[in-house]
This record gives C-alpha cells, structure tokens and sequence, in this order.
C-alpha cells in the first residue's frame, strides 16, 4: 500500500508539493513537538524565510 501512495505522488501534481517537518518548543511542558506541514514548492522560499 506505502509503494502505491508514494508512486502516486510522483505523478502529476503530487511532485509540486513538498513535506516540511518543524521542531516546535512546547510552551507548556517544555517538551519538543514535531509539526508537519505538506505545501507546495512556490511557497516554500515564504515559509523558510517566516522562520
């Protein structure tokens, strides 16, 4: 099943996407908290530079 989603995501519109996985401190506990975000690649160059 993985093989078939990823190979769909090579076809067509799925490669001008791109996976981002951000280390986020939690206010709360202290602890480190991974957030993911899928979004296209023309926002990319944005979404590093906000950081």
């Amino acid at each position: 099943m993985a093989k078939k989603s990823v190979a769909t995501l090579q076809k067509g519109s799925g490669r001008a996407h791109s996976k981002v996985i951000r280390m986020v401190k939690s206010p709360k506990s202290g602890a480190y908290i991974f957030k993911e975000e899928v979004i296209t690649n023309d926002e990319l160059k944005d979404y590093f530079q906000k950081q």
